[in-house]
């Protein structure tokens, strides 16, 4: 059986960071970098592939852990696409 993939891409425009595109896409930024294998801010007119949207976007307060925000620290690092947790970071749950 085939399954049907729904990509969305966004072409770049000038000044735009990484944080403001995902931000505005509300995937984490270290996602979208992960996904078009960036290494630095991307280039005005760059298209860019957006992560497919699976959970919503969160910033991690004090006292909050994985597993109280995704249900276990694996589901956390498989949303997420890695394993660092700290205050202020933008996660998906």
């Amino acid at each position: 059986m085939l399954s049907r993939i729904n990509k969305k891409f966004y072409r770049v425009k000038t000044g735009q960071t990484v944080k403001e595109i995902a931000d505005y896409f509300c995937v984490a930024p270290r996602l979208l970098i992960q996904e078009n294998g960036l290494l630095e801010e991307p280039k005005t007119g760059q298209i860019l592939s957006i992560p497919s949207h699976k959970g919503d976007a969160y910033t991690v307060r004090a006292g909050e852990n994985k597993a109280l925000l995704c249900g276990s620290e694996d589901r956390f690092k498989k949303m997420n696409g890695t394993s660092v947790f700290y205050i202020g970071m933008s996660v998906r749950i």
